[in-house]
């Protein structure tokens, strides 16, 4: 039998490095706030013939938005970001660049006033705090005839960061590299993966709740281990079959979606690593009180 859980501390290893890659992604480039986040203008538009996005976004620069982010979507078309523009502004701008590059059709624009930013950005963070202290107690209340159901719920709250923070730093250098912002998308997409990976882990801790009833054996790491070789090709399938999904909508919705596909991409990546390998060990280190061996991997 494969022995995931006794190569625990080899798993943290990888894990801490994925981990301090993505804080140093976050401090280097940072998460750029989309407009639900800051206030301005997003419109997008198209052009009547081929208009190269370089050429766009130096005409904004001289046309005094030096600023603006420019993204090309899966349609062809061009998301223009960039600060809040009156009535004036925006026809203005509009003549500005169909009399730099052809006839120009606006297909949406939306404008986000600072207070409006401000309360989203604080509804979001209630919402994610209320999420994860609502997970901890679940955990804790659906694991509560086992000895230290805290452990449970402590391990999936851990976990749960975990995927999160290597999710967020990824997007950060994607963020980097293409100019992508945070939206509300990005968001439900955090949300969904939290979702995704408590199912998960809760899947697993079901079985290692099973086989301590059935007495497998004395050795909680035993248990542990036989249980997540047990329901592993059951969470790889539902990870894969679920990765099919995400390729679709990335390859057929297009762009207004975009931040939700691939964090949902990137986090069912993360959460099954974390699910199968990350979770269940953390619930060995704490059911066995291995804190001090937990920084010497090597030792383990």
């Amino acid at each position: 039998m494969i022995d995931i859980i006794g190569k625990r501390y080899w798993l943290f290893l990888i894990s801490g490095i994925a981990i301090l890659l993505s804080i140093v992604f976050l401090v280097v480039f940072g998460l750029k706030p989309g407009l639900e986040f800051s206030s301005g203008s997003s419109m997008t538009i198209s052009f009547s013939q081929k208009v190269d996005p370089a050429a766009l976004k130096e005409e904004l620069a001289n046309l005094g938005y030096g600023n603006s982010i420019v993204q090309t979507t899966g349609e062809g078309d061009f998301l223009i970001r960039t600060v809040a523009l009156t009535d004036e502004a925006r026809k203005q701008l509009e003549e500005n660049l169909s009399a730099k590059f052809g006839p120009i059709t606006e297909k949406s624009l939306e404008t986000i006033e600072p207070v409006i930013a401000k309360q989203t950005s604080r509804t979001t963070t209630i919402a994610v705090i209320i999420a994860a202290i609502g997970i901890l107690l679940y955990m804790v209340w659906a694991f509560r005839r086992l000895p230290k159901a805290l452990f449970f719920g402590t391990s999936a709250i851990i976990a749960l960061l975990h995927d999160v923070l290597i999710t967020a730093g990824i997007f950060s250098l994607l963020g980097a590299l293409f100019g992508w912002e945070i939206n509300l998308m990005f968001i439900t997409g955090i949300l969904a993966i939290i979702g995704y990976s408590i199912n998960n882990t809760v899947v697993v801790f079901d079985r290692i709740r099973e086989n301590m009833r059935k007495g497998i054996s004395s050795s909680f790491e035993v248990v542990t281990n036989y249980s997540v070789v047990e329901i592993m090709s059951r969470c790889l399938n539902t990870s894969i079959t679920t990765l099919i999904t995400i390729l679709a909508l990335l390859l057929f919705v297009g762009g207004a979606i975009q931040n939700f596909v691939w964090v949902l991409l990137i986090g069912v990546i993360v959460g099954t690593f974390d699910s199968i390998c990350i979770a269940p060990s953390l619930l060995v280190v704490f059911e066995q009180g291995e804190w001090g061996r937990f920084l010497h991997p090597a030792r383990a």
